[in-house]
């Protein structure tokens, strides 16, 4: 069984473009340490719950679209290992700053999963 990273982020519609930005360069770059996969979706049938939803649990803003994100690895071990090697890439420097990020992070939640159930497509 693999390890999953999951996020969820609000992002300014007009900040759309620069944050898929910044997700390819990061991307790219959890790949490089070893992450197996990475995919960043942009909400496209995301409607308010009544009592809890996506858009409930970032607080999403009318002119903002929620991003639902994750990254594979191959294990926990794994995870953890290319994680630490992730942070302390200074390619990823200028994306630490919360000034600087296209995305409110202190809205940003996210989680590390151990598979419950896994099947794919042969």
């Amino acid at each position: 069984m693999s390890y999953v990273d999951g996020y969820v982020v609000p992002v300014p519609v007009k900040n759309v473009d620069a944050y898929k930005k910044m997700a390819r360069k990061a991307g790219k770059i959890w790949l490089e340490h070893g992450a197996l996969q990475v995919m960043e979706c942009i909400g496209d049938d995301v409607k308010p719950g009544k009592l809890t939803s996506f858009p409930e649990a970032v607080k999403l803003k009318a002119d903002e679209v929620v991003f639902f994100s994750w990254i594979v690895y191959k294990s926990r071990r794994d995870r953890d290992r290319i994680n630490k090697k992730v942070m302390e890439d200074p390619r990823l420097a200028d994306m630490m700053h919360p000034k600087k990020t296209p995305f409110d992070g202190k809205r940003m939640f996210w989680g590390g999963f151990k598979p419950a159930v896994q099947l794919q497509a042969e």
